[in-house]
């Protein structure tokens, strides 16, 4: 498993906001969309709000989580289901005890984990629900990340109308003074902008995206624990790799069973 960047994160944000920058200056300069105080009003907001929704802690943990959303992790299924089928193999000619040097050169934490319990004699139930506690533990973490960004891509928008709300008051409450009209009413819009901006082009986006990343690799770990379990209870081989090509899309089947 290597870290890659994903150039689709990157290509998206980069290319969606290129087209609405450009959007913008082709009617006018782009100073018009500069406001501070409806920046304050979204910004601040949406982070205030957040902060009342969770802890602190889960709060500062926020840019850890995006790094998936930028950066992947390239899970090759294949290259996972061969090694267990290997593993499969090794320990009906030679024990599961032969395994022992394999789990501490994978590079998988989780997959190490799982072969260091197998050799060490775990019962089978109780080596599946630590491994699936882990898992059940992964994956709130994951949905806690994604759910912290699709709140803010709710709050967002909220806040850009609460400035546009302001804005009207500020317009209304100056009606006799012409000139403080455009400001108030500038106020009242951007805030609105900001709010749809960061909500459908950040937040939103990068919710989907963890979300998707959490898929993948709960997935891959869902085929670890299929796999060991498999191995310890002496399946052949074949069966072993039937098993785990369930929990792949048929167009990604590759079979690794091979004839000493």
């Amino acid at each position: 498993m290597i870290d890659t960047v994903d150039l689709g994160t990157v290509i998206g944000i980069i290319g969606a906001f290129a087209l609405v920058v450009a959007a913008m200056s082709s009617g006018g300069g782009l100073t018009w969309f500069l406001d501070g105080p409806s920046a304050m009003i979204v910004f601040g907001g949406t982070f205030g709000a957040a902060l009342i929704n969770y802890r602190l802690s889960d709060m500062l943990s926020v840019l850890k989580v995006a790094k998936n959303a930028f950066f992947k992790r390239e899970y090759k299924t294949d290259e996972i289901v061969r090694l267990l089928v290997d593993m499969s193999k090794q320990a009906r000619k030679e024990g599961i005890l032969s395994l022992q040097n394999i789990g501490v050169r994978v590079k998988d934490p989780f997959l190490g984990k799982a072969v260091e319990m197998m050799v060490d004699g775990y019962e089978t139930t109780v080596m599946t629900n630590i491994l699936e506690t882990e898992l059940d533990s992964v994956a709130e973490r994951h949905r806690l990340g994604a759910e912290i960004f699709a709140s803010m891509g709710n709050f967002a928008p909220a806040m850009g109308m609460m400035g546009t709300l302001i804005g009207l008051i500020q317009m209304l409450m100056k009606m006799e003074e012409p000139s403080s009209i455009g400001p108030s009413m500038s106020v009242a819009l951007i805030t609105t902008f900001y709010g749809v901006i960061l909500a459908n082009l950040i937040f939103h986006p990068i919710s989907g995206k963890l979300r998707t990343r959490s898929a993948e690799e709960l997935l891959i770990k869902r085929l670890v624990i299929k796999g060991v379990t498999s191995i310890q209870e002496g399946d052949n081989p074949r069966i072993l790799e039937q098993k785990l090509h369930s929990f792949i899309a048929p167009a990604q089947r590759r079979s690794r069973f091979y004839r000493d």
